[in-house]
């Protein structure tokens, strides 16, 4: 078959070269755009000011991104391992560790460096953290949805060997070692995009459905759950998954952070006793 192209060349006349554009950063970047443009839908539907979400959107997405780095950097995957690029190999060729333009950004990463950056611009603005994650998280299932497909001209974030209709091919150059004999595996990357559709709608639905019910940050943890899930079961699947201690981290951590959020729906929607006059 085919090789599947990852980008394409823009000539660049003057200085006698060309400068080659992925479809890993254009799919990433049509996610953030249509993120936004849910959120500041949101933003209106909630009474909240929307150019809150085009202010702090360039800071957002650029944590985002430096976080989802350094997971990658400090979780590489056994593949990577295997060729000798490690976490001390990354730390002692810093070019490498900034070049994004082949992948390598870690999901967690992602969500835990835009969080703290948009953490950052509401104490700002003296704003609540919560009610604003909330109007945004929607939009970043629906980003994470878009952004899955750059693993797909990449030929990246792909499951076991597989003979269902709807397998995808990968190029022996990108199989993981063990498995260059076979031509057809999960498309993992497809499985997480319907799920984080999924997780928006659900998201969008029970905000509108039980709005008098919600409290700040309730759809936001519902988001860490239902990410959560999903996550935790595609790695059953996943071939190249992230291993530390032995352990599959990504997996580790997901159940910590559905148990953590959970608890934290839990405690905010205890029944509480009346207060006596």
């Amino acid at each position: 078959m085919p090789t599947l192209p990852n980008g394409f060349d823009i000539p660049l006349p003057f200085f006698h070269t060309s400068f080659h554009i992925y479809f890993y950063g254009i799919l990433i970047m049509l996610g953030v755009i249509a993120a936004a443009f849910l959120g500041q839908a949101e933003a209106k539907r909630r009474g909240l000011n929307p150019d809150y979400i085009w202010d702090m959107l360039f800071w957002v997405v650029l944590a985002g991104i430096v976080g989802a780095r350094i997971w990658h950097i400090f979780t590489p995957p056994p593949s990577m391992v295997a060729q000798g690029i490690t976490t001390q190999w990354y730390l002692t060729h810093p070019l490498d560790m900034i070049n994004i333009r082949n992948g390598g950004l870690g999901i967690p990463g992602a969500i835990i460096g835009g969080a703290l950056a948009m953490w950052v611009y509401c104490r700002n603005k003296k704003i609540s953290f919560m009610n604003l994650a909330d109007t945004v998280i929607p939009g970043v299932a629906l980003a994470q949805a878009i952004g899955r497909w750059g693993n797909f001209f990449n030929q990246e974030v792909y499951g076991l060997p597989t003979n269902l209709p709807w397998k995808i091919y990968i190029d022996p150059a990108h199989r993981v070692p063990g498995y260059q004999n076979y031509d057809y595996f999960h498309p993992l990357f497809l499985y997480e995009s319907l799920w984080n559709l999924l997780n928006m709608a659900v998201l969008l639905w029970v905000a509108r459905r039980f709005e008098k019910w919600l409290r700040p940050g309730d759809i936001f943890f519902m988001y860490m759950i239902m990410y959560s899930i999903g996550r935790f079961g595609l790695e059953f699947l996943r071939l190249d998954a992230s291993q530390v201690g032995g352990i599959n981290f990504n997996q580790t951590f997901v159940v910590i952070v559905a148990l953590v959020a959970g608890l934290f729906l839990f405690l905010d929607h205890r029944p509480r006793r009346a207060v006596a006059q």
